[in-house]
């Protein structure tokens, strides 16, 4: 059974999906290993990172998008339409070995989340229904992992900014988790906050089963080599130093790279769509020393 890595921050715009999704990509291509991208953002920036959005359009009307695994687990009784196996799209990019499993811009109600919570703590007598949400939470990604887990030398979360019940649920499956970082103050708070949530989450969680996520590494990505702002982002970086411990900061970071947005346009990661360029680089090597850490 592979790692799952969960990428998070609290913050949004630290460059979490570009991470994602080229790490995945050159874990595939350049480590020859067996990848699942998973997108549970509603921004759906990791699957247009890896498909175009006409494929996701067609992919969408016919129910095969990871909203509907979610239904499945929602509503029980219901007809299962499609397996995790076919909602997987295999060898994104034309690159055997990496595969996706598309999100949606509509995930989940959280309505109906609630209202089958509460039916179900009534039908078990169970008065304390923050009980009943921990549960669900903790099982819910992991449930529907669980067919493919032994398919994959790594599954890769791409979870929202934020702290949801996706990102959550992640976080409780996982058992690493990446967390990207621009080099300014208030992306080294959505570290705090991360950090902060993490705790609280694995406490919650004891009285289930022990919790054993750990932090794989902080990644400060869209790193500048002008001369001012590189001696501020380096004032930032000593702090979460002083703050974290060395051991925790990954020494490569990722630069600021046009080729990096280009490849988005395209809907092929950087590291296959100019695998030259300085970001598609720092990407390589960046994979190279999570495999290292790991």
């Amino acid at each position: 059974m592979g790692y799952v890595i969960s990428t998070a921050n609290m913050k949004g715009g630290v460059g979490k999906t570009t991470l994602t999704v080229n790490i995945a990509t050159c874990l595939a291509k350049n480590h020859g290993k067996r990848v699942l991208v998973l997108d549970l953002d509603t921004q759906i920036s990791a699957t247009l990172s890896l498909m175009s959005p006409v494929e996701f359009a067609k992919r969408r009307k016919y129910r095969r998008t990871f909203r509907h695994l979610i239904d499945q687990i929602i509503n029980p009784e219901q007809k299962i339409k499609h397996t995790i196996r076919d909602i997987i799209q295999s060898g994104v990019c034309q690159l055997p070995g990496l595969d996706l499993l598309p999100g949606d811009i509509d995930l989940y109600d959280e309505f109906i989340v609630s209202e089958m919570l509460h039916n179900q703590a009534v039908a078990m007598g169970e008065t304390d229904f923050e009980t009943i949400w921990n549960r669900f939470e903790r099982v819910l990604i992991g449930k529907i992992l669980e067919p493919v887990r032994e398919d994959y030398d790594f599954i890769v979360l791409d979870c929202a900014p934020g702290y949801n019940l996706l990102t959550r649920s992640a976080l409780a499956t996982s058992n690493y988790y990446i967390l990207p970082a621009k080099p300014e103050p208030l992306s080294v708070v959505g570290i705090q906050l991360l950090e902060r949530r993490i705790a609280q989450l694995k406490e919650s969680h004891e009285h289930e089963a022990k919790m054993d996520i750990q932090m794989l590494g902080i990644v400060f990505t869209m790193s500048n080599s002008n001369i001012l702002t590189g001696r501020y982002y380096k004032q930032v970086i000593h702090r979460v130093h002083q703050d974290f411990g060395a051991d925790k900061i990954c020494q490569t970071q990722i630069p600021v790279d046009v080729n990096v947005a280009k490849a988005v346009d395209s809907f092929v990661p950087v590291v296959i769509n100019s695998p030259m360029s300085s970001g598609s680089k720092a990407f390589s090597q960046l994979t190279q020393e999570l495999l290292q850490k790991l």
